[in-house]
């Protein structure tokens, strides 16, 4: 079948994988002459980067044959769907890089046609109104060993099943007192295959068509037909839809319509982190995140928040590959792929999480230089931007230590430091407060033949640390996010517990007195930075005027690179 608009397909097939080889195989033997993929989610969720991965293999197989792409929602279950999941998944894949264009197709707009072909196959007597309740048509789906029970309305007559299912169709019956079920084989090894349930009762108002329905499709009826009617030539999906295929093809097969091709991927799991959609809205509703865009959960909304960008989900896409076997994927790499991404792209600043206050002695009162400072080592184009340097200063808390512990370098009495961009300083001296002990203010000195490099004299120091001017500094909240679960298996619980057992208590911490350096004042959510020595960070959207908010991305620890490098 030839998909109208399509293009013409690549002549040379990108190498790589057996989606690819299958998809040449298919060209090359005639049995497609163009390509045509689909991402068909159900709109009752918020997309995760399980979700990203398939987008990639679906929207990437259709670039890389010159194909066609549409974004498809399965809306068959308007109790779980909202138009709310609607707008988020359209903005995720076109986030992730998903170009569909205008092709943006429904479910719901093909019911007519699916209540004739559901007509039709109960005048061909392979489909019957069937009275069991769930829970008796479950019950009678046997088991793996034992064949199922046949229905007791299975032989209905073609005139008393058309009969009834028109009115069902036309609300006579209450929510669940019936089923349209096809006809196929109470015996057969594949469960999906034994008489499964096509149409139920259920009166509920759909996003889009309202009222008019007081019966819906069920999914694996209704995912077969939509691929026929779109004319998709190559239907990607994950492994759990490997048993369903022979009943969509049996559903085409009997209404005698076009087939597409159905190839099945293993999905992405992932380490400290849960990819169930029903797992998600349980944390959502719980209240164990603040919401589906909470930077410590793995929708996309909530990625993106944190500070990851497109490339670097596209990068990790490419380096897990697509397998036919289920495997489980190191969050560490995810956080590498982010790293690599935004050590290339990400302005450095300075900015201070825990401060600690520096008076230098010896600087001239009232006095304020710009320092010159880096914008990207690894961009040269840049640039460079200025910083203010003052006789108050804020360091971080831990770059001091009252007594200093074997390899501790940074500040003591006594000791001198390079500061950023600035001067050597040595401390002389500190004040605690009587009543705690903390020590709240350093007393410095600083050589001024030092800005900038090294001493003329030649003399080194052992570290070198960030700073922000304490009158020119912005006040900031950050907030340091931490795996939302302890163990690297989240259903790793003892018996008669579930998954949230294993929540991590300390995955956010939020640092309200944080000081940034001046360049940030105009921030916009969504930019992204490096601060220095401390990792990658985010404006969040809680950001207001006078209110900057910023979320870890991830930190400069690579340990996945460290784990390949001991490899």
């Amino acid at each position: 079948m030839t998909a109208p608009n399509s293009e013409t397909p690549s002549p040379v097939a990108p190498a790589g994988d057996f989606i690819r080889a299958a998809v040449t195989e298919d060209l090359k033997s005639g049995r497609f002459d163009h390509v045509h993929t689909r991402f068909p989610p159900e709109p009752n969720a918020y997309l995760h980067i399980g979700h990203a991965k398939a987008i990639w293999i679906d929207y990437g197989v259709a670039r890389d044959f010159n194909g066609l792409f549409n974004l498809r929602f399965d809306d068959t279950n308007p109790t779980k769907e909202e138009q709310e999941y609607v707008d988020a998944i359209i903005e995720d894949v076109k986030w992730v890089g998903g170009k569909f264009d205008d092709r943006i197709f429904y479910a719901s707009d093909y019911f007519d046609r699916m209540y004739e072909w559901a007509e039709m196959l109960i005048s061909k007597g392979v489909a019957y109104v069937c009275d069991q309740t769930a829970d008796q048509v479950s019950a009678g789906r046997g088991s793996l060993t034992h064949p199922g029970t046949v229905s007791p309305f299975r032989n209905r007559t073609v005139e008393e099943n058309l009969d009834l299912f028109r009115r069902m169709k036309a609300g006579e019956f209450p929510d669940g007192s019936r089923t349209l079920r096809a006809k196929i084989d109470m015996a057969s090894p594949n469960l999906n295959m034994r008489d499964p349930v096509m149409y139920r009762i259920l009166h509920a108002p759909h996003h889009r068509q309202g009222d008019k329905w007081a019966i819906y499709p069920m999914y694996d009826w209704a995912h077969g037909l939509e691929d026929s009617l779109e004319g998709i030539t190559h239907s990607l999906c994950s492994l759990e839809y490997e048993n369903h295929r022979p009943l969509y093809d049996w559903f085409l097969d009997q209404l005698g319509i076009y087939h597409p091709r159905q190839i099945e991927f293993a999905r992405l799991n992932m380490t400290y982190t849960v990819m169930s959609k029903r797992r998600l809205i349980d944390l959502v509703k719980s209240g164990a995140v603040r919401g589906f865009d909470d930077p410590r959960l793995p929708t996309l909304a909530g990625l993106r928040r944190r500070g990851y960008t497109p490339e670097a989900i596209h990068d990790f896409c490419d380096r897990i590959g697509i397998a036919k076997a289920d495997s489980t994927v190191d969050v560490a790499l995810l956080e590498h792929c982010l790293r690599e991404t935004l050590n290339k792209i990400a302005p450095r600043v300075m900015g201070v999480l825990r401060p600690l206050k520096v008076i230098i002695d010896n600087y001239p009162e009232g006095q304020t230089e710009e320092l010159d400072a880096v914008n990207n080592p690894e961009d040269p184009a840049a640039g460079s931007r200025k910083v203010p340097f003052s006789r108050e200063l804020y360091i971080e808390r831990e770059d001091f230590m009252e007594t200093p512990a074997p390899k501790y370098f940074r500040l003591s009495v006594g000791r001198e430091v390079r500061f950023r961009y600035a001067y050597f300083l040595k401390c002389v001296g500190f004040t605690k407060d009587p009543a705690t002990g903390e020590v709240t203010e350093l007393h410095c000195t600083y050589d001024p033949a030092t800005r900038g490099g090294d001493a003329p004299d030649g003399r080194k120091v052992k570290a070198t640390i960030h700073w922000v001017s304490a009158p020119h500094s912005l006040a900031a909240e950050c907030r340091l996010y931490d795996h939302l679960f302890t163990k690297p298996d989240p259903d790793d619980v003892p018996e008669g517990q579930d998954f949230t057992a294993n929540l991590n208590p300390n995955s956010l911490q939020t640092l309200s007195a944080c000081r940034v350096e001046p360049s940030l004042a105009a921030a916009k959510p969504g930019e992204r930075f490096q601060f220095e020595r401390l990792g990658y960070f985010c404006v969040d959207p809680d950001t207001s005027a006078g209110r900057l908010v910023f979320n870890r991305a991830v930190t400069l620890k690579d340990e996945w690179a460290k784990i390949q490098k001991k490899g």
